[in-house]
């Protein structure tokens, strides 16, 4: 499937914020548990998955029907052939935990022309993947989208940029694209945006947005604590 530069998935977004842009090497080593949330909330925005009740937050399949996107179909998938139900933050902890889940989807941004693959030598032995950006208009559309709704009073947020500062957040990504004291500045603001209490649209996607920028926001700082400590 071919992606529109300017709206690419929430996994993807995530990715371009965590890569240092020259070197295409990543800022951190444990932004995969914000993969994994950007993952369950492509899911749960396309309407494959639900989560009927907030407060068991058990994970209900909705709908096996592929997306066309390799990394969310095989997520889909592994949640159709699951034995038994699972809560939401052991799927995020499982599609976090998939096997080279940043390259393949550095690798998606690659065939894309935002990204390029390349190699480096570490010491004598050892050579690492690097990504460094080529096309830098997709992230700088981000961090646009991004900071109109962290630096200004609106409460017309647009509802993937709600569940992306979300995620950012709990990642401690937003240091990244913005000086480090700004994001400090609004706290209090960010914290309502990671909620989902900044919806200033009644339509079912902002709703269904919000609530899964709070599925965010609760669930992912204790598997982000969890992956950290391992």
């Amino acid at each position: 499937m071919s992606l529109d530069r300017e709206h690419l998935r929430l996994h993807e977004e995530i990715l371009l914020l965590a890569l240092k842009d020259r070197e295409g090497t990543f800022f951190m080593k444990t932004f995969n548990p914000a993969l994994g949330g950007a993952l369950v909330a492509e899911l749960l925005l396309a309407e494959r998955i639900a989560v009927p009740d907030e407060n068991k937050k058990l994970v209900d399949l909705v709908s096996a029907e592929p997306l066309g996107v390799e990394i969310l179909d095989e997520c889909l998938e592994r949640i159709r052939t699951a034995k038994r139900r699972a809560k939401l933050d052991a799927w995020v902890r499982r599609f976090g935990n998939i096997s080279r889940l940043r390259h393949r989807i550095a690798a998606a941004l690659c065939k894309e022309g935002i990204l390029h693959e390349d190699e480096e030598q570490i010491l004598l032995f050892f050579r690492r993947k690097t990504y460094p950006q080529v096309d830098p208009r997709p992230e700088r559309v981000i961090v646009d989208r991004m900071r109109a709704a962290i630096f200004s009073d609106t409460h017309e947020i647009e509802p993937r940029t709600m569940i992306l500062i979300a995620l950012a957040k709990s990642a401690d990504l937003l240091s990244v694209p913005f000086e480090k004291w700004q994001p400090d500045e609004r706290k209090d603001r960010i914290e309502r945006i990671a909620k989902g209490e900044m919806v200033g649209q009644a339509a079912e996607a902002a709703t269904k947005a919000a609530q899964t920028a709070a599925f965010v926001a609760t669930i992912l700082p204790a598997v982000t604590i969890s992956a950290a400590t391992r």
